[in-house]
């Protein structure tokens, strides 16, 4: 920044270089809004040269601004668009931080680009000649502060307007002794107690009150009646990803997803099937799209884990498990620590107290992971006419890679993860040279969920020449991709890859 600051402050003091300047300012700006540049240059390099963006913008004069000022709003349009189309949150936030500080300059007097986003400004920290943009962020945050005061005090007026009554509508009765009402409470409505009562209230029902206490009990409902939930298991999936806000409920997002995770993990294969062949049908928003994923991952995950039943047992010695160190190394716990340890390392032959069963069970995911995978894996190259994952709608590929990764990882010790890690890394490989950092870091999280989720012996067998063309693509990525995450991930799998020949 320092260097920036020198160079980019000599060139504007004396009225010979200024004309540099603008060049610089051009050419920078040309290189901002490159879509190339934007998919292709390292986060640091993005950085840099909109810190060098907002210096230049700093240092012009208002008749430089007025001459050149097609020109930035041109570069400005195209510029914003490229990272706003980024995977990436860190682009993004540049493209709005450097679009908004062009704006302010080339419109003192019109109205300026605004985005509704906590904008964050560590990257210009230091800089200087940047307090227009300070003082922006800051406008943007106390209007908004504004904003609700207004309401708070017209919401205020307009109830004491409303409890106002004309005296002539009042009548005072003094035979009729008032009761008191001051315990008394509002009747709320009453969930539904069967499962087919809540599909009728979210399709039908005009009362809101009802329909928001179906919404926050459904999800208990649908796990404390699993028979019942099974019958309309598909019908209420469908219903549940369709379902839309009524109200202004407190956690709606949150309620919703919780009650189809609950619907698919009480039945797992017909509902997976639905929800899989939705993803890839028309008609559906992209945020529905990635609820499903998201939904998917969750389910796999509790079915995945272990359940406890409760069960006592006796048992002399404990099971050997991992020790953590706490995060701080205070003298007052190391001995607890110690005896912990003697405690685990040590066999005692008389019967011990009976104590609760730790959590264990079979993996319920087993069974069923196929049927989560396969069909996220196998449409993914066909363009719709409202969808394209091979083409703009590449975050949404982003997400649907990271998923399968996840799932992949889930799925360790399972009968299908010989063949789910076979089907990953031939997409991985059709994948590999894809333009988006986002997509590529998914990736390379699909190989490092098949190292680690594959036997090591199906992995050297039946996998050899998969693994030989990835382990040569690991070694490109680590010399030659710009993005850092992407280059770490490589290594890592590069080290897995090792560690396992060196086990066998």
């Amino acid at each position: 920044t320092a260097v920036l600051q020198n160079l980019l402050g000599y060139l504007s003091l004396d009225s010979l270089r200024r004309a540099l300047l603008i060049k610089v300012l051009q050419e920078l700006l040309e290189t901002w809004g490159s879509s190339s540049a934007v998919k292709h240059s390292p986060l640091e390099q993005q950085q840099y040269i909109s810190k060098a963006i907002l210096i230049c913008l700093s240092h012009l004069k208002e008749p430089e601004i007025q001459s050149c000022r097609q020109e930035l709003l041109t570069s400005m349009m195209e510029g914003v668009k490229c990272h706003l189309d980024s995977s990436l949150p860190q682009i993004r936030r540049l493209g709005m931080i450097v679009a908004e500080s062009i704006s302010s300059k080339i419109n003192t007097d019109g109205p300026v680009l605004k985005f509704q986003v906590k904008v964050i400004m560590k990257f210009v920290s230091g800089v200087q000649g940047l307090e227009e943009i300070q003082a922006y962020y800051l406008e943007i945050r106390g209007s908004s502060s504004t904003f609700k005061k207004i309401g708070y005090l017209l919401t205020k007026k307009r109830c004491i307007e409303n409890s106002e009554v004309p005296e002539k509508t009042v009548r005072v009765d003094d035979d009729l002794i008032p009761y008191d009402m001051s315990e008394d409470k509002e009747l709320k409505p009453k969930a539904p107690v069967y499962i087919r009562d809540c599909i009728e209230v979210l399709t039908g029902s005009e009362d809101v009150d009802k329909w928001e206490a179906t919404v926050k009990a459904l999800e208990s409902l649908v796990r404390k009646n699993p028979a019942a939930t099974r019958e309309v298991s598909v019908e209420l999936a469908k219903i549940l990803l369709h379902l839309e806000e009524k109200t202004c409920i407190e956690g709606f997002v949150q309620l919703r997803q919780r009650a189809q995770v609950a619907v698919l993990t009480t039945d797992p294969i017909p509902v997976a099937k639905y929800l899989t062949s939705q993803f890839y049908s028309l008609n559906y928003s992209l945020c529905q799209r990635m609820d499903i994923l998201n939904v998917l991952v969750l389910a796999a995950q509790e079915l995945s884990c272990p359940k406890s039943h409760g069960k006592t047992k006796h048992t002399g010695a404990q099971k050997p498990c991992i020790q953590l160190l706490p995060g701080n190394d205070s003298s007052k716990d190391w001995r607890k620590i110690v005896d912990e340890r003697i405690k685990s390392k040590t066999r005692r032959f008389a019967m011990g107290q009976s104590q609760v069963e730790l959590a264990s069970g079979p993996n319920e995911f087993n069974s069923v992971a196929g049927h989560f995978f396969f069909p996220l894996i196998q449409h993914f190259d066909r363009p719709l006419t409202t969808f394209d994952l091979l083409g703009e709608d590449h975050f949404v590929l982003g997400r649907l890679v990271h998923t399968l990764a996840i799932l992949m990882y889930l799925a360790v010790n399972t009968v299908a993860a010989a063949a789910m890690g076979k089907a990953l890394l031939e997409f991985v490989w059709a994948l590999r040279f894809h333009t988006d950092s986002y997509v590529r870091q998914g990736l390379l999280s699909c190989v490092s969920s098949t190292l680690l989720s594959v036997p090591a012996e199906h992995l050297l067998e039946d996998m050899t020449e998969e693994l030989l063309e990835t382990q040569s693509w690991l070694g490109d990525v680590v010399e030659k991709d710009p993005d850092g995450d992407c280059r770490r991930l490589a290594l890592q799998n590069l080290l897995l890859m090792e560690n396992l020949k060196q086990k066998l």
